[in-house]
């Protein structure tokens, strides 16, 4: 079991399936854990489920308020700051012709621009630690690309090239930034995929099953830790062999 005691660390989206997972063996391995999301009563939840969480209800896509949030969140952690895991994201799906220009920005800036705010932000108060993790939850289409989804692959491919070019900034300051790119996962959003669509997806996976939260949860824990210390710039594909780089 990899052991995180005393580590400082934040959580974004933290209220899904995948959050959820990940807050789950984060408190396994005895990390201090600021939880973030938009859904409040969600959060709560995790407070009265996890004994040394904090929360911190937040929407990632105020761009302006993010520095103030990290800063808030660190004074939670006790003012020290050593991983941040960057998860929340959204999708505005749609064929390309029929795309607004709206649809585009709004999955850019959420999942792009507001992941490079939150790493940013993050990576002043690590430089202040001489060390620290980040780890970006990207996705088996930002490699892939995927129909309907012109702006989230995009937003999720530009997390990836961003990561390495952080990664190369601030290796000499012992600040690792990498990458968890998850296939198709069994979410709740999974969950409400047509039977005929969802074995068509599985058919095209290696492993022959869609992947658990655990699965992505488990790397997260992995990179987070000092198991890979020489781990720097990144992606850690998750996907069951549909996508093999």
């Amino acid at each position: 079991m990899i052991d995180l005691k005393g580590k400082n660390i934040i959580v974004t989206g933290a209220t899904g399936g995948i959050g959820n997972a990940i807050i789950e063996k984060l408190n396994q391995a005895e990390a201090n854990i600021l939880a973030s999301g938009t859904r409040i009563e969600k959060l709560e939840e995790l407070k009265n489920k996890f004994a040394n969480i904090k929360i911190l209800n937040f929407d990632i896509s105020k761009t302006d308020k993010i520095e103030e949030f990290i800063e808030n969140a660190t004074k939670e952690l006790a003012g020290s700051l050593d991983c941040i895991i960057n998860n929340a994201g959204v999708t505005q799906d749609n064929l390309a012709i029929r795309m607004s220009l709206d649809e585009w920005q709004k999955v850019i800036d959420i999942n792009l621009t507001s992941t490079f705010l939150m790493s940013k932000s993050a990576i002043k108060k690590m430089l202040k630690n001489k060390s620290g993790r980040i780890v970006n939850i990207t996705s088996v289409v930002g490699h892939t690309g995927n129909l309907g989804q012109a702006n989230y692959t995009a937003a999720k491919a530009g997390i990836v090239a961003m990561s390495k070019s952080l990664a190369a900034e601030y290796a000499k300051k012992n600040i690792n930034i990498n990458c968890i790119s998850p296939g198709f996962i069994k979410t709740k959003m999974t969950d409400k995929l047509d039977e005929k669509y969802k074995e068509a997806i599985i058919s095209k996976i290696p492993s022959a099953r869609l992947g658990d939260p655990d699965d992505v949860a488990n790397a997260v824990i992995f990179l987070c830790s000092d198991y890979s210390s020489y781990i720097n710039g990144e992606t850690l594909h998750v996907n069951g062999g549909m996508y093999m780089a």
